[in-house]
C-alpha cells in the first residue's frame, strides 16, 4: 500500500512509536507484533485482519465516508470525490471499469445546466437539506457557482483516466425520471428550465457519441485528436449495471461500490477484486463494443436514446 518513495521502517516506527532498530526487528519477524500492534496497521491502513492470514470468513472488509446535512458536508462530499478521482490517476498504468446504471455524475459536470440540476437534486431530494425546503430550480442560481468549480477539478482528473463503461438503453432513465419529477413537482421556478434540460441530456449524449466514435476522453468544445486518454464503450442489452467501479492497476485493483444514491465504499481485498474482475471481463464478452468501432451499432444505440429523451420532451 505504501507509495514507493516511502521507507517501511520509517512508517512502522512512527505507527508504533518505536525506535527504527525495533521497527526492523519486527519486519524480519525477529520480534512478533503484538494484538494492539495488528490492530493499529489494520485501522490505519485498512487491511484486513482476516485476509492478512488467510483466514476464511467469508466476509471482506470496505471503508468509505457519510454525509450529514449541512453545507459543509456537501462541499466535503465533493472534495472526497475529487480525492478519491486523483487516486485513481496517480498510477502510472490504470483502468476504470464502470458498469452503469446512470449517467456518470463526471459526465453531467460536462454541462453546466445539467450539473446544478444535480446539485440541486442531491441537496433536495437525496440529503433533504433544511435550507432547500421551497427552493425551487434555476439553473442561473448562484448557489451553485462554488460547487461548478469543484466539479471542474474533478471533471479534468476523471478525464485524464482511461476508462471502460459498459451501458445499457436504460442507463439514461434515472436522469430523465428526476426531471420529470420535479416538474411534475413544481420544483422548476420557469417551465422553459424543464425543456432546457432535455435539450441539454441531448447535447451531452451527442458529446459521449463523439467519445465513442474516437475512442477517447475529451472536454465538450475541445479537439477530440488532441486526447490520448481511451474511453472504451461496451451496451449491453441484458444487464443493467449497479454504478461499481473497479480500478485495475499495476500494483492492486480496488472495487467501489455504490450505495445509498451518492456514496461508494471500497475494498482492496484482493479475492473480492479478482472475482470483480473477473465478472467485468464476462459482460464485456457478452456486451457489443461500440467505440472505435462498430459503427452501425453506436449509431442505432444513440439514436434510441435521443428518441427516448424526445419523446419525454413531448409529453
Amino acid at each position: 500500500i505504501l507509495p514507493a518513495h516511502l521507507s517501511l521502517a520509517d512508517e512502522v516506527a512512527d505507527l508504533f512509536q518505536i525506535r527504527p532498530a525495533s521497527a526492523y526487528r519486527r519486519i524480519r519477524g525477529e520480534k512478533a507484533i503484538s494484538l494492539n500492534e495488528l490492530e493499529t496497521i489494520c485501522v490505519h491502513y485498512k487491511i484486513s485482519a482476516d485476509r492478512l492470514m488467510h483466514m476464511e470468513s467469508d466476509s471482506f472488509l470496505f471503508s468509505g465516508k457519510l454525509v450529514g446535512r449541512n453545507e459543509d458536508d456537501f462541499e466535503n462530499w465533493l472534495d472526497l470525490v475529487h480525492q478519491q478521482l486523483k487516486f485513481m490517476s496517480g498510477f502510472s498504468s490504470k483502468q476504470m471499469y464502470w458498469l452503469l446504471k446512470d449517467i456518470p455524475p463526471m459526465d453531467h459536470f460536462q454541462v453546466p445546466e445539467l450539473a446544478s440540476f444535480k446539485f440541486y437534486l442531491w441537496k433536495k431530494s437525496i440529503l433533504s437539506f433544511e435550507n432547500m425546503k421551497g427552493v425551487k430550480f434555476d439553473p442561473n442560481d448562484g448557489m451553485y457557482a462554488g460547487y461548478h468549480e469543484k466539479s471542474k477539478k474533478m471533471l479534468d482528473v476523471f478525464l485524464q483516466i482511461p476508462t471502460t463503461e459498459i451501458w445499457n438503453i436504460e442507463s439514461i432513465n434515472s436522469t430523465l425520471r428526476q426531471i420529470r419529477f420535479h416538474d411534475e413537482a413544481g420544483s422548476f421556478k420557469s417551465k422553459d428550465d424543464v425543456q432546457l434540460l432535455y435539450r441539454k441530456v441531448i447535447e451531452l449524449i451527442d458529446h459521449i457519441e463523439m467519445q465513442a466514435e474516437y475512442g477517447v476522453k475529451f472536454r465538450r468544445g475541445d479537439n477530440p485528436a488532441l486526447s490520448n486518454v481511451p474511453f472504451n464503450m461496451f451496451v449491453n442489452e441484458l444487464i443493467l449495471g449497479d454504478n461499481c467501479i473497479l480500478l485495475d492497476t499495476e500494483n492492486a485493483r480496488v472495487t467501489f461500490l455504490n450505495h445509498s444514491v451518492l456514496f461508494f465504499v471500497y475494498t482492496r481485498d484482493e479475492v473480492f477484486n479478482n472475482k470483480m474482475f473477473d465478472n467485468l471481463q464476462n459482460l464485456i464478452n457478452k456486451s457489443t463494443m461500440i467505440s472505435r468501432v462498430g459503427g452501425k451499432e453506436r449509431a442505432t444505440f444513440f439514436n434510441r436514446l435521443r428518441e427516448t429523451v424526445q419523446e419525454r420532451m413531448a409529453y
